[in-house]
């Protein structure tokens, strides 16, 4: 049974999978993998500086002939300096004391204080490279200019609103993807122009939505009329993608499935974390960006939620907390920076390539859904 539907035609891909956009993750080689599979592989590229992007693409172009995406972050509520917070602070005011508690917690997991190479890592960066702040509103404008120039096959907003960009991506024949967690989000992207919706549940990875995936799907679909929408969130094996297509999804974003593969950008350590964690292995927090996003449990998480701190917001929680996973990403320690993941991690059991955990996507959705007869009678 061929697993096809009309996102295959909108998008020029075989299967309806698509890689979620996981920023450090998604990179060239697993996109390409995913893409080459048949699938449509996704840059994850919040992080990458324009200069990145623009080799990132580069080199995804080489590895591949077939359609990709580029994923970025668009959220409406990046704080400038001079905005005033809490009892007239900024978040400026507050950052220095929000950097002594990371440094605190450092010292008493024994983690040496990363260099400005490290860092730049762990923000996807090069370190000789000048331009806007990491996760600022400059930044974030930065990147997509790239994406505009490179004239990419997809573009995804993994947060936030595509709007102001959807006349200059269209002009280009670039298809437009907008990751959502509530209706009314869907509503706003949908009447924006956008080609494709993601509806990501709370299962998911990464930053998160309040709405269960089971519950966000068909009322998404139902929301936004013929728009495609991509079901997301704890989709981790064909049964789930074959669930997603039954809520009334038109196909797949699928991002965890593929963080334990060769070709995914995150450190062996980090692989083997998703391996060994279960299903009760993550915990939505705040701790890293300063927007909600299932993360795997560490001692970095647990320290932030009881520190009764509230986070602060981009781009200046990500200064807070860089530091901290830098560290123990070159400690390689998996109970300090194991990484975004969602719940369908329970799922996985093994590190392979990425084509065959698409084949086995592919393979076990179409098992099922060619099995769902068996629950009705003539």
């Amino acid at each position: 049974m061929a697993l096809h539907t009309r996102l295959c035609d909108i998008l020029g891909i075989e299967v309806p999978i698509v890689l979620a956009g996981m920023g450090g993750a998604s990179t060239p080689e697993l996109a390409a993998a995913v893409s080459n599979a048949g699938g449509l592989g996704v840059l994850g590229a919040a992080g990458c500086s324009p200069r990145r992007l623009r080799e990132w693409i580069a080199r995804t172009r080489q590895l591949t002939d077939r359609p990709f995406g580029v994923d970025t972050l668009l959220p409406a509520s990046v704080r400038r300096n001079e905005t005033a917070t809490r009892n007239g602070r900024t978040p400026a005011d507050l950052l220095p004391e929000y950097q002594r508690f990371a440094r605190e917690f450092m010292e008493r997991e024994q983690l040496a204080v990363p260099d400005r190479d490290a860092l730049a890592r762990e923000a996807g960066i090069d370190p000789d490279e000048r331009g806007p702040m990491v996760f600022s509103k400059e930044f974030f404008e930065a990147q997509m200019e790239v994406v505009v120039d490179e004239k990419v096959p997809v573009y995804a907003a993994g947060l936030g609103n595509p709007e102001p960009w959807l006349d200059r991506l269209h002009a280009n024949g670039t298809k437009v993807i907008a990751v959502v967690g509530q209706v009314r989000h869907a509503r706003q992207v949908a009447a924006s122009g956008v080609d494709v919706i993601v509806a990501q549940g709370h299962d998911g990875g990464g930053h998160n939505a309040p709405v269960g995936t089971l519950a966000l799907i068909p009322q998404v679909r139902d929301a936004v009329g013929d728009l495609p929408v991509l079901g997301a969130g704890g989709i981790a094996d064909g049964r789930g993608v074959a669930a997603a297509l039954m809520l009334g999804a038109d196909g797949v974003w699928v991002g965890t499935a593929f963080l334990a593969t060769l070709e995914a950008g995150i450190e062996g350590f980090q692989k083997e974390a998703i391996v060994e964690s279960g299903d009760d292995g993550t915990v939505v927090s705040r701790c890293i960006t300063g927007k909600p996003a299932r993360v795997i449990r560490s001692k970095w998480t647990d320290a932030w939620s009881a520190s009764g701190l509230e986070p602060l917001p981009m781009p200046f929680q990500p200064m807070v907390a860089m530091p901290v996973l830098a560290a123990g990403t070159a400690a390689r320690r998996k109970d300090v920076s194991p990484g975004f993941a969602g719940q369908g991690m329970g799922l996985i059991h093994s590190i392979r390539p990425a084509a065959a955990v698409l084949r086995e996507l592919t393979e076990q959705a179409s098992r099922a859904l060619g099995d769902a007869n068996r629950y009705t009678t003539a």
